[in-house]
Parts: C-alpha cells; structure tokens; sequence
C-alpha cells in the first residue's frame, strides 16, 4: 500500500548503496547462530569471539592516547573545581560521559580483544579525536547542544567522501549508568531544522539494533556516526541505544534505554506524548518486550521479526524442546519477558508489526498475533513479499505512514479506562494505575479500572494486594472538587467517608490500598507503619534484579575451611565480575568485607560472596536472614541439606537499608551456553537456591541445584 504523502525520505540510491556498503564493512554479515551446533553445553564457543591480532605498536599508540584524554579532562576538572564556581564545576560534571565515553570504548576494545575488522582501528583513531575536540568546546565554555550537536557526519572510509550531513545527520556520545557508573554509548539521528536553540518539542523513535556478537562500543558508535540507519522520519529525532552489547535490551539493556532516554529528554525538546518503540531481530524482540511492559509510555510499537517468547522459539530454532528439560522456577521466570502473557496490554500501544514473508523469525508475529486474537484484538501485520530477514522497501513506506498517522492522533489526555497485566512488580504501572503488591509473583495479575463517574472509580483486580491511585497534576478528568468514591472488587470506600481521597487544588489524585483479610482498606499514614516487611517495586527479586540497580561486589576476607567450597568462592566470584565486564560492558566495583561502609549499604546493593565465617558483612546480617547456614546444615523453610561442598544464593532485602537487596554468593545467573541465543538469556535462578559445588560450575549452572524457589510477599520461604 503507498499513500502519496509520507514523512518518510527514501534515500537516494546512491547513498543507499554508499550506508549498505558502510554498514557491510561495520557489521559483516553472519550466520545464524541458531540451531543444534548451538546446543552442545561442552563446546561453548565464546561470546563476544576474539577479534584480530593488531600491531603492538599501534595498541600501545591508542592506549596512549586514551590515557592522556584522560589527563587533559583531568585538567579541566580541576581547573573547575579550583575556580570556585559551583555552576562551572557542575557544567563540566554533566558533560563527562559525552567525552570520556569515547576513551572507554577504546580501552575496552584493547583490553577485551575486539577490534574485529582494520576499519575499526580508523575509527579509534576517530573517537579519541572527538574526545579531543569535544574537551576543546567544554574549555571555551560549550553546553551540551555545542559539544554533541556539532559533531557532524564521520567520513566512514578513507577512499570515500564524506556523507553530506544534509538537513538530517547522525551523532554520538555517552550517558553515565546508574548502575555501576560507567560511560556507555549512544547514537542519536538529529532531524531536518533543528537548531542548537530550537526549543520545540519533536516526536522520538527508539529504535533498538539487532544482534551483533562483534558488536564493541568501537564498532557500535563507529557504525552510528556513519549512518542514520533504516529509518529517519522527518521531524523525529531516532534514538539508538547501545543496550549494554548484545543481551536483547534484557536487564541492564532494559535499564539502559531509560536511562539513555531520561538523559537525552533533559538536553533536547523531546515530545513526551509522542515516543516510540522500533526494532529488527533482535530489536524487533525488545520492541515487543517494552511495548508490552510500559504500553503507557509509547504512541506507537513497530516490532520486525526477533523473538516473542521463550520456548516455543527455543524448540523451533534451535531443536531445544525447554518445556521438557528446564526446572519449574525457570519457566515461571520467562514471565519477566515473554510477550504472550502480556498481549492484552497492547491494547493501550498502538502496534504496527512487520515480517518478511519468507523469513524464519515471521515466528514471533505469528505467536503474538494468536495471544492478541485472545482478547479480540487483531494484529496490524505487514508482510514484506518474497522476503526473507530484512525489511522490504515498500513496506517500509507503509510502516511509516501508519506511525506518523498514529503520532499525529495521539492524545494527550489521560486514559478514563485502563487494563493492565504483569506477572511481577518489575513491570507495575501503566498511566494512573500502580501496582504496589502481588498475592503471587510469577503468576497473573490484572487489573480493571475506570473513572465510573465525575467523582467515582470502579476497579477489578486478580492477585493484587496493594493498588495506588496516582493522577498527576492537572490529569484527573472528573469534577473539580470533592471527595472520589471507589469500589474495588465489591468493597466501597463511599465519597461520604472520613477517609475517602479528595480532589486536590492542582486536580492531582492519589490513594492506596491495600487487601487485609480479604477485604480493601485505604491506606493512611497510621496503617502503613503496620505493614512491614513486604515485596514491592524495586524490592522483589529474582537475583537478577540486584543487578539492575547500583551495586558492588563484596569479597570476604576469611577462607573457609570447606577447601571445595573455597575454591568455588574465589573462581565464582571472579567469572561474576568478568561476565559483568564482557557481556554487560561494566565497570566492576569491588570491596572486601571489611571495606563496606555506610555509603555503600545507603548507595548500593551489596553482592556478597562467602558465608558467616568467611565475610563479616554476611556474619553480621545473618541472624536477620530466613536461613540458618551452619557448619553441619543449611536450612531455607523445609529445605535441609548438609552443607558440606554446598553453598546458599539468594537475595533479600539488605537489613541495614531495605530500600536495597543484598545478593549472595551469584552474579547474574545466566551463563555462556546462554550467551549463544538471545532467547535463553532469561533468570536462571529464583529468590533462593542450595547448591553443589562439589564438581564445581559449568557453562549453564553454578553447580548442582539441590533446592531453589521463591521467597513469599513477606519475604519468607
């Protein structure tokens, strides 16, 4: 189908043949890791591969050249901070990540061993002079529209000119994680007429990339600079995260994207009410996992291929049949990203979904397409004739007249009827609904609300146990004033009530409510201290989830006197911080037991190897946690084992500072034989597991599962 006007530019075939050729030599093309090849756990080849063997010379020349940016921004802040000028020093803070970005990517690609192809060589050279211009712009006093905006096109290839930035051209950068503080990258598409002072809100695409194994931030932000990619809507700025490598925007990629998108809201006029979700293979995969976790959030999804869910694509691509071999807690946590159990959220993300029709990974449409038949929702599909995995041009125009259709009818007006599913408080919000509690996580939850009335609220739940209300300044829709009646599952809190929630002044409305005995009571400020230790958003496992906040590793300074369980500490401990460095592109930040003070237990979860005898930290938490680990036993609930050659993990909200988790003896729990497909890249453990480290780790498990399973609502087994 072709409309005669669409916001959509096709490049000229020139330039299309000028970016195919660029991004050939960036990204080669490769096989497809899916299949049985990929099924041998004792033949795991490695991921990210080795790269090339590059002059000793030159590696030493860039490492150089990296240490003396480092110098010179050294400089720079110092010469801040001696001036005296809170607001200079504070300029120059906001702008790190935008220069130091680029030695990182560097250092990392030399450490790593990932420079993968000669070009990537020219394009260090490349960073490393960005960061040298852009410490020239801070020093005359640039913000970060001067320092970022003026980057301009790369030349991609010595023998060929330049790409004409034109009215629409491509820059680079860096944004500073939460996480673990380090410098990651971004590319970002800067559309037609914008000014360094243009004020005024535009539409933004996320688009997410697909799989790379050779995908260093070098080549990523090498590739970005040379390219605006497959899409460039006019008046749209395109967002391409980095993602954290090659992990499906899972995890940290996941926290990735809002921080990198938080970042670039705070320096450009971004349109809040108009953001979209976008990808291919496997960004198609994380376009239908954001699409369907936060469809409040978006105007538009416009997923291609990748996958939708866990074992289904698992048994058809790589001859795995997962329903049949994976334990219990596993298949209850490919809750956190399957799409199917989430399609009815998609009613509130308009969803414009394309396939080649000859390409294998038309699958994961397929999928979603009869889970969102389910709740008579009928999928928008738009299928590439005669194609296999990539995007047809003809649909590409259709694709792009349906979004700037759905981004000029987007409303700014608060939804008065919402439905929301989540199987866990990671996902919990969608507009003016929040999900606070869960009767049981990893298991359905829905919830029904509508504005019944001009001061009335109907809502339905399922295995809900505490709900806020939260409409922001200026979004309730009814009458002005008054006190808001609410029924929930049959209880009414009457508008005549002494504690029913009044309309305030600037039209906001918030309540809470919680379920106590089987029947909802409003929340106050006296019932709440009541509550107690609770599972809530932020605070709800797997242990995956201590590692998509701030946290440190902690190592203990005692040796157990279990010489196998010794052993294991020390290697398990060093393949978690290596893991964390290689597939997630951190900064590993690592304390001994007795170097955790009260900055670390205020700032971070605390990662904790060892056991009562061995760290200090554990020793003194370990009367306030529901296990009993001694020299003879460990007990978790009903669970006994000899503790012997065995070992505890699990997570729990830390004692000393609840607001954070405390982790013991994992780092994330997927592993390399994971690494070869981004669909086994799902939890591997649950809130707590004994483990046999007799024969020590493989390439899919810590060791032997004795025991695993979750923690309940209250935190105990």
């Amino acid at each position: 189908m072709r409309r005669p006007h669409t916001p959509y530019r096709l490049l000229s075939a020139s330039l299309s043949a000028i970016l195919i050729a660029v991004l050939l030599a960036i990204f080669p093309a490769q096989s497809p890791a899916d299949g049985p090849a990929d099924n041998n756990p004792a033949t795991v080849r490695p991921i990210p591969p080795p790269g090339i063997e590059i002059d000793s010379t030159k590696a030493t020349e860039l490492g150089q050249r990296c240490a003396a940016i480092r110098k010179r921004w050294g400089d720079l802040v110092q010469a801040a901070s001696a001036s005296k000028t809170p607001q200079e020093s504070a300029r120059i803070d906001t702008l790190a990540a935008e220069v130091l970005v680029f030695p990182r990517s560097v250092e990392m690609a030399l450490e790593l061993n990932q420079f993968y192809r000669p070009i990537e060589l020219q394009f260090a050279e490349r960073l490393l002079g960005e960061a040298e211009r852009r410490i020239e712009v801070i020093r005359g006093g640039g913000n970060w529209r001067d320092v970022v905006l003026t980057t301009g096109p790369m030349n991609p290839l010595p023998d060929r000119k330049p790409i004409e930035q034109g009215k629409t051209y491509s820059v680079i950068g860096g944004y500073q994680s939460e996480i673990d503080g380090s410098y990651q990258p971004y590319g970002l598409v800067v559309p037609a007429g914008m000014t360094s002072s243009d004020a005024r809100p535009r539409r933004l695409d996320l688009w997410f990339h697909g799989r790379g194994e050779k995908l260093s931030e070098v080549a990523f932000l090498g590739g970005q600079w040379s390219a605006i990619g497959e899409y460039s809507p006019d008046d749209t700025f395109v967002l391409h995260p980095y993602g954290r490598y090659s992990n499906a925007f899972r995890f940290a990629g996941e926290v990735d994207v809002h921080e990198l998108l938080g970042h670039i809201r705070k320096n450009l006029p971004v349109d809040g009410h108009k953001i979209s979700v976008r990808g291919f293979s496997m960004g198609g995969a994380a376009c239908w996992q954001f699409a369907t976790r936060y469809p409040g959030q978006w105007f538009a999804a416009n997923p291609g291929a990748g996958f939708s869910e866990t074992a289904e694509f698992l048994d058809f691509f790589q001859g795995e049949p997962v329903k049949d071999s994976a334990p219990w807690y596993q298949q209850k946590l490919w809750n956190l990203y399957d799409g199917p159990p989430y399609a009815v959220n998609l009613a509130h993300c308009p969803t414009v979904v394309y396939s080649g029709e000859l390409d294998r990974q038309k699958q994961a449409a397929d999928i979603m397409e009869a889970a969102l038949a389910r709740h008579d929702i009928q999928m928008t599909h738009i299928i590439g004739a005669k194609t296999e995995h990539k995007i047809h041009p003809d649909s590409k125009l259709e694709i792009e007249d349906r979004l700037a259709s759905l981004a000029s009818s987007r409303s700014i007006q608060v939804p008065t009827s919402l439905e929301f599913t989540t199987y866990t408080l990671s996902h919990h919000r969608i507009h003016w609904i929040d999900i606070q509690g869960l009767g049981e996580h990893w298991t359905e939850a829905n919830v029904r609300a509508v504005v019944s009335g001009p001061l009335a609220i109907k809502i339905d739940t399922k295995n809900i146990t505490r709900l806020r209300v939260d409409f922001a300044a200026g979004q309730w829709p009814g009458r002005p004033r008054g006190k808001v009646s609410i029924e929930i599952d049959g209880d009414t809190f009457d508008a005549t009530g002494i504690n029913a929630p009044m309309v305030a002044s600037d039209r906001s409305l918030r309540c809470e409510m919680m379920l106590v005995d089987g029947n909802w009571q409003l929340l106050s400020d006296s019932n709440r201290q009541t509550i107690g230790l609770r599972k809530c958003p932020g605070s709800q496992g797997p242990i995956d989830d201590a590692f998509n906040g701030s946290f440190v590793f902690v190592l203990p300074s005692g040796t157990s006197s279990d010489a196998v369980v010794q052993a294991w500490y020390e290697q398990e401990s060093k393949h978690a911080m290596q893991q964390w460095r290689k597939h997630f592109r951190g900064d590993v930040r690592v304390v001994r037991d007795d170097e955790v003070d009260d900055t670390w237990i205020e700032s971070a979860n605390l990662i904790l190897f060892g056991d009562s005898r061995t760290n200090r930290v554990i020793d003194k938490l370990s009367s306030s946690l529901p296990i009993r680990w001694d020299e003879k036993e460990i007990a978790i609930g009903d669970r006994t084992q000899p503790s012997r050659g065995r070992v505890v993990a699990m997570i729990y909200p830390n004692p000393l500072n609840p607001n954070r988790y405390v982790v013991l003896n994992s780092g994330f729990t997927f592993r390399q034989y994971d690494f070869l497909n981004n669909a086994r890249q799902t939890p591997k453990l649950p809130d707590w597991a004994i483990i046999d480290v007799t024969n020590g780790a493989t390439s899919r498990d810590p060791g032997k599962i004795d025991a695993a399973g979750f923690f309940n609502e209250s935190w105990q087994p």
